[in-house]
């Protein structure tokens, strides 16, 4: 038997279905395709593109890259999104017609098939529980292929029962899943019956050479940070309304990240409303939102669905106090952690991912409160003692996810090839 090196160099193909270069998975593609080159491994990417935009990347050449382009003659629909409501314009997965879906996957099909003839991989990473895995895995059923569950892909498997068939046949297939947390995993074997020895909590990472802790500025106002989707399921309504019964002490919000069509409307209305007290970013590269963190008291994160919210750890990081909702996700990062600068919101009953009428109130009371308590806190002393959460922090870098990830891929692999 020939035993594999122990640093072999791989040829892996990444596949993302949407846009590399926003929302969570976006970003988890890119920090392993910078940790999988530091490994001397070779890298090619598959992705979703508007046709008339280029990617913003820096991890990989462009000759290295097929992209489906959306919003053309070939597939006049917009990208579809894993969420409802993305930083761009998207359409959903729900309100796609069969016609539409056949054209999604043959334009998959084409460049999927174009980049392992040109690349001829040794892995496959793709990335979602969700239809083009499906697919990669029933056109290449003698590539090993590891997916990354990103949390949203198991919403869309909730509210897309059409698509169910599409999804299983080739999802089940899969080598081996890798899930954000424990209690993603679990749902990950009841939604798609997948053998639990198939799945590893991997978690995620976050830039720890952007995020970093700095002296924080004078607490008046306090500075208050969101960053996130301008929509309704990340909460951001129900905090600017929670923020307009908070006069003293004295705040300014700093709005970071994008969204589109109706909901990002409303909550740029909302915004407007309370004036100088908010400062509307848009869209921020990883560096900037860094630097906005660093001057920062506060985070919130409103949101009623996270996979793993990185957020989180980067604020965290920053130094910054934490307004959180007690979603699972969060309760995997917070996990032993017990601190004055922290205060959780409890989730209200969601009727999808939006509250129930009657329980809207007492959210935007409870958020209201925690608001209130954290901004007291920075007003009366702007840092947070970090030493608590110093080792939790570490163990969220990049290296150390990729180093788990890599031991999947050398395990499927030697499976295999026999080694």
């Amino acid at each position: 038997m020939i035993l594999m090196e122990k640093h072999k160099k791989l040829k892996i193909l990444h596949l993302l279905s949407q846009r590399p270069d926003s929302t969570g998975s976006g970003f988890y593609v890119q920090a392993m395709l910078r940790e999988s080159l530091l490994c001397n491994h070779e890298n090619f990417l598959v992705a979703g593109i508007q046709s008339d935009q280029t990617a913003d990347l820096d991890c990989i050449s462009e000759d290295r890259c097929e992209f489906v382009r959306f919003s053309d003659a070939d597939v006049s629909c917009k990208i579809p999104g894993m969420s409802d409501v993305m930083p761009y314009e998207s359409s959903r997965f729900n309100n796609l017609s069969s016609d539409e879906i056949n054209l999604y996957l043959k334009l998959f099909t084409e460049k999927l098939k174009k980049a392992v003839t040109i690349f001829k991989p040794d892995i496959i990473h793709s990335h979602h529980l969700w239809i083009v895995t499906s697919l990669a895995k029933q056109m290449f059923p003698n590539i090993p292929i590891i997916t990354t569950c990103h949390g949203t892909d198991l919403r869309q498997f909730r509210n897309c029962p059409n698509l169910h068939e599409i999804v299983l046949k080739g999802c089940r297939k899969l080598d081996a899943v890798m899930a954000l947390y424990q209690t993603q995993k679990k749902d990950i074997i009841n939604l798609y019956n997948l053998p639990a020895d198939k799945i590893f909590v991997v978690g995620a990472g976050f830039n720890e050479q952007f995020f970093t802790l700095t002296p924080k500025p004078d607490p008046d106002p306090v500075q208050l940070v969101y960053a996130g989707k301008l929509s309704n399921a990340k909460g951001v309504p129900w905090l600017l309304r929670a923020l307009t019964t908070i006069d003293f002490p004295s705040w300014r919000l700093h709005l970071v990240g994008s969204g589109s069509g109706e909901e990002r409307n409303y909550c740029l209305e909302l915004a407007n409303n309370l004036g100088k007290r908010v400062v509307i970013h848009g869209a921020v590269s990883q560096k900037d939102l860094a630097e906005i963190m660093k001057q920062s008291h506060v985070l919130v994160l409103p949101s009623f669905y996270e996979g793993l919210p990185l957020v989180l750890l980067e604020g965290l990081a920053c130094g910054c106090r934490i307004v959180t909702t007690n979603l699972p996700g969060v309760s995997e990062i917070l996990e032993g952690i017990h601190a004055d600068f922290i205060s959780l919101v409890k989730t209200p009953r969601l009727n999808i991912d939006i509250p129930y009428n009657e329980d809207e109130d007492l959210f935007e009371k409870n958020l209201a409160y925690a608001l209130k308590t954290q901004i007291s806190a920075s007003f009366q002393n702007q840092g947070i003692d970090i030493s608590v959460i110093r080792d939790k922090i570490a163990s969220y870098s990049w290296t150390g996810v990729f180093n788990k990830v890599q031991k999947i891929y050398y395990n499927v692999f030697k499976r295999y090839n026999n080694l």
